[in-house]
């Protein structure tokens, strides 16, 4: 079988030994832990974000950075394939787990998930675990874990500390803006699953989103990361479905126009929710578009569409014609 984390670690012996080349920082902790700074401290950048979001599909997709038209709006865009799409994504990128202690906070993505299990339905449903000696932890965050809690993190996922990697990518940073895109096959797999289509049916994928603007707010931050796959993330998922009707039928379901609270900014959508993730409708975290193609009966569809106007605004960007 293969392992997310094995893969994922070649990559990251790549990342550390052109840290310069990268921008990232590199240090072991005192448990023994390799911490690599991308965008906290560090500078970071466009192949730091890229090779970060390699890491975190466990060295099972490819990322290419492109630029691409919105409108009449150009702005840099992160384009992801994979043949494993089930694994890549679920298995490994999905940011499924919460970390909270004290007064540090994370979302964690990345192959160590797999060893950890975290969360353990998504395991038992694409029927994976990872059980490799080494593991590679992606963190969304601005604050260096404690060590306590890291020896807490090595030892959810049965390895010893030495043999763990974490990766630290605040949002406000360009590479945190790079990863987040780079989760559109992920976010679109995941809202499949939800409306009903097996993820395990789902053969090949890929996708594009924008690659937010940075900015320097977190709240700012975290609403454009969510709003270029809302607005502008396209995903396309070959699979086989028994029923083309009733494939329809789900799949018009599935992009994020389907929510209720679609239509706006998610940050205003946020603050209205008063900024409780619980209170807004769980529909809206979808890519903009779908295109499925049915490989057990050749058909072809596609669902939703691009939101340009509340791209724009999303991202604060003004076109001076």
């Amino acid at each position: 079988m293969l392992s997310v984390n094995q893969r994922a670690y070649e990559l990251v012996q790549k990342l550390c030994a052109a840290s310069d080349e990268y921008c990232v920082a590199v240090r072991k902790t005192k448990s023994g832990a390799t911490l690599i700074d991308a965008g906290i401290k560090a500078k970071g950048g466009f192949n730091a974000g890229k090779i970060i979001t390699d890491i975190c599909m466990g060295g099972l997709g490819e990322t290419r950075i492109v630029s691409k038209r919105y409108g009449n709006a150009e702005l840099p865009s992160i384009f992801v394939l994979t043949d494993h799409p089930a694994i890549a994504t679920l298995g490994s990128q999905f940011a499924g787990w919460q970390i909270k202690k004290g007064d540090f906070f994370a979302i964690g993505s990345g192959p160590a998930r797999a060893l950890a299990l975290k969360p353990r339905n998504i395991y038992d449903e694409i029927k994976y675990e990872d059980k490799a000696e080494v593991g590679v932890l992606v963190l969304e965050t601005a604050k260096e874990p404690p060590d306590e809690l890291i020896k807490d993190f090595a030892f959810q996922c049965k390895i010893s500390p030495d043999q763990l990697y974490v990766i630290l990518v605040p949002t406000t940073s360009v590479a945190g803006s790079i990863q987040v895109s780079g989760r559109i096959v992920e976010t679109g797999i995941h809202k499949l699953s939800k409306v009903g289509i097996d993820p395990l049916s789902v053969q090949y994928a890929w996708g594009y989103a924008p690659i937010a603007p940075v900015h320097p707010k977190f709240a700012e931050a975290m609403g454009r990361t969510n709003d270029v796959i809302l607005y502008g993330g396209v995903a396309y998922y070959a699979l086989g479905h028994e029923d083309d009707e009733k494939l329809k039928t789900l799949l018009e379901k599935a992009p994020s126009s389907a929510s209720k609270h679609y239509g706006k900014p998610f940050k205003r959508i946020f603050k209205e929710a008063n900024y409780d993730f619980y209170q807004i409708d769980p529909n809206l975290f979808a890519p903009a578009m779908f295109i499925v193609n049915n490989i057990m009966t050749g058909s072809t569809f596609q669902v939703g569409k691009l939101n340009v106007e509340v791209l724009k605004q999303a991202l604060g960007m003004t076109v001076i014609e």
